[in-house]
């Protein structure tokens, strides 16, 4: 934060928060036509398709908190409670209000300029799934939102992050390395509490 300008901090809620509010404000009479002739009844798809559907893309990195990054996460959750008031707002119009968040996303401008080489091995270690998602799997989670399986969605946060959001916390340090440790079957020694075998 100390060598994060205001205007950087402005620049960055006018894109993500302003700019995602002054779209629904300016799609809000198209999204309520489109909801009323695509309706579904839960059972029997709308043989018209679906309507009445927005997707907002937020991230994770404000669910447990990054550093260097405190004007993005601000940014984000701001993104992410918009959608929820756009989902309640509107839901009785038809609209639904879902928000993807994406993990660390191989081939994006955020990923080629934030990831330094020396570190690409440990970051996708440190993902359950092992790898970085692709651009194609965030294409299928927007796909199934606007789809008729995703009819009675509404007012939540979609992650697609293989995981990488509930390990942020997972490397104490020292030997304790995920998903090393976790792998290699050793008996955890030198730790408070530490279960003692019985002879």
């Amino acid at each position: 934060m100390t060598q994060l300008s205001t205007n950087a901090f402005k620049s960055v809620m006018d894109i993500d928060v302003l700019g995602s509010y002054n779209t629904v404000k300016a799609t809000l009479p198209y999204l309520v036509q489109s909801a009323g002739k695509h309706k579904s009844d839960g059972t029997t798809p709308c043989p018209s398709g679906t309507g009445g559907r927005i997707i907002f893309v937020s991230a994770t990195i404000h669910y447990t908190g990054l550093p260097l990054q405190t004007h993005v996460s601000v940014a984000k959750a701001g993104v992410d409670a918009l959608a929820q008031a756009v989902a309640i707002e509107q839901g009785p119009r038809g609209i639904t209000s879902n928000v993807i968040a994406p993990g660390p996303i191989g081939g994006t401008e955020g990923m080629e300029r934030l990831a330094r080489p020396e570190d690409l091995t440990a970051s996708k270690k440190r993902i359950p799934a092992g790898r970085w998602g692709t651009v194609k799997e965030i294409a299928d989670a927007t796909v199934y939102l606007f789809s008729d399986a995703a009819n009675y969605v509404n007012g939540e946060t979609l992650v697609v992050d293989g995981g990488a959001w509930r390990t942020h916390g997972v490397n104490p340090g020292g030997s304790f390395q995920y998903p090393d440790f976790l792998l290699s079957d050793e008996v955890v020694a030198g730790v408070k509490g530490g279960k003692k075998a019985k002879l």
